[in-house]
């Protein structure tokens, strides 16, 4: 792990961490010691203390007394639950606005570039701020706050490690979107929907 320079710190640990969790460096029912953490990087306790409490209340950490946090986890079900939320909000965001045509292409272009060299991270990256355009585009502030909360770039990284392997065939699955959405097609947000869910277990 590299040493924590930027502020605030609470968001550069919460990224490390997460980093951790989706390179498998803490392995499922494995402790994360908050003490260990804080003097790899380099910094206090409690700034980690409050980076953890966040990631627990992903549900991607969970602690107890006297035995401190631990790895959560993850199951089928849960990554379900979170792909149903994501598609409701997204769907009612689609019908709310219709976001620009030519920032969703921009999008897919960088996921089939990522696909084609096989880059999983830049894969993600892709894929989230393409779905983020779509949101933000509704105009709604406290939906696009709720999305964010989701936690989406490690539920996406999970989903597609365990359950979704081809880079190929994730991108092409954006394009249909883009055609409704150019096309101005009534069924744009219900397609939306089944697309997400078409990555849950």
């Amino acid at each position: 792990m590299k040493p924590v320079v930027r502020s605030p710190l609470r968001d550069d640990i919460r990224q490390q961490l997460l980093d951790g969790l989706i390179t498998g460096r803490w392995a499922p029912g494995e402790r994360i010691v908050e003490r260990r953490v804080a003097a790899d990087l380099g910094v206090s306790q409690a700034p980690v203390r409050e980076a953890l409490r966040e990631l627990e209340s992903l549900r991607l950490i969970e602690s107890s007394p006297n035995k401190g946090a631990r790895v959560r986890p993850v199951t089928r079900a849960d990554l379900r639950e979170v792909y149903q939320v994501r598609a409701g909000l997204e769907e009612t965001a689609a019908r709310l606005g219709a976001p620009a045509v030519e920032a969703l292409e921009a999008h897919t272009a960088r996921l089939e570039a990522a696909a084609a060299t096989g880059s999983l991270s830049g894969q993600v990256s892709a894929g989230i701020a393409f779905h983020r355009e779509i949101v933000a585009a509704s105009g709604n502030a406290l939906l696009l706050s709720v999305w964010d909360g989701l936690g989406l770039e490690v539920w996406t990284h999970l989903s597609i490690r365990v359950f979704r392997a081809e880079l190929h065939e994730n991108a092409a699955d954006h394009q249909p979107l883009v055609d409704a959405f150019r096309a101005g097609d009534p069924r744009a947000p219900g397609l939306l929907r089944e697309h997400i869910l078409s990555y849950a277990p």
